[in-house]
């Protein structure tokens, strides 16, 4: 048997243990997205409860707003609640719940129970506009710019940091921008 054949399961072994290293250092909640820097998919959808009619979002045309993908059988959806609480007294952009693949009679008590955040709650009992927008899984948040644009997305909770170093720097510029 010659060297070359001997070796070839150590070079396969490293290559392999290359990869595993690379995706380790991998920022799970920065996963592409096609989306970013593209129009976001326009819907329309009812929004919860379903007396409120619906919520088109050609509506937010023009605004700088945040797209929050959640559940109430989602529990890092809890984990992340205050700090949408948070963004949504600190800063005068609309926040939007897309409750996704979730009741009505559990979404509406679960904001009761934590709070309401939302300057709109919309219902995607079915998963469609979540299936537009490419959600892995809940939480997921985007933030999308007065031209309709999508610039950033964020997987799984918000944190505190994310909020402070990602969000908030984002969003006040292209409010920045809209009122230029």
């Amino acid at each position: 048997m010659s060297l070359a054949l001997k070796l070839l399961p150590l070079a396969a072994f490293l290559a392999l243990a290359g990869f595993l290293a690379k995706g380790l250092t991998l920022n799970p909640t920065e996963l592409p997205s096609p989306l970013i820097d593209k129009t976001a998919p326009a819907f329309v959808v009812d929004k919860l409860p379903a007396s409120d009619g619906q919520f088109d979002s050609a509506d937010m045309d023009g605004k700088v707003w945040v797209l929050n993908v959640w559940a109430s059988w989602c529990g890092p959806c809890v984990q992340e609640h205050p700090v949408l609480i948070d963004l949504a007294a600190e800063r005068p952009v609309p926040v939007v719940g897309l409750n996704y693949k979730d009741q009505p009679q559990d979404a509406l008590p679960w904001l009761a129970r934590l709070g309401n955040p939302f300057a709109e709650v919309l219902d995607d009992q079915r998963g469609d506009v979540g299936l537009d927008f490419g959600v892995y899984g809940v939480p997921e948040t985007f933030v999308i710019d007065g031209n309709g644009v999508v610039r950033y997305k964020h997987v799984g909770p918000l944190d505190g940091q994310s909020m402070r170093d990602k969000l908030l720097p984002l969003i006040d510029d292209l409010m920045a921008e809209a009122d230029s």
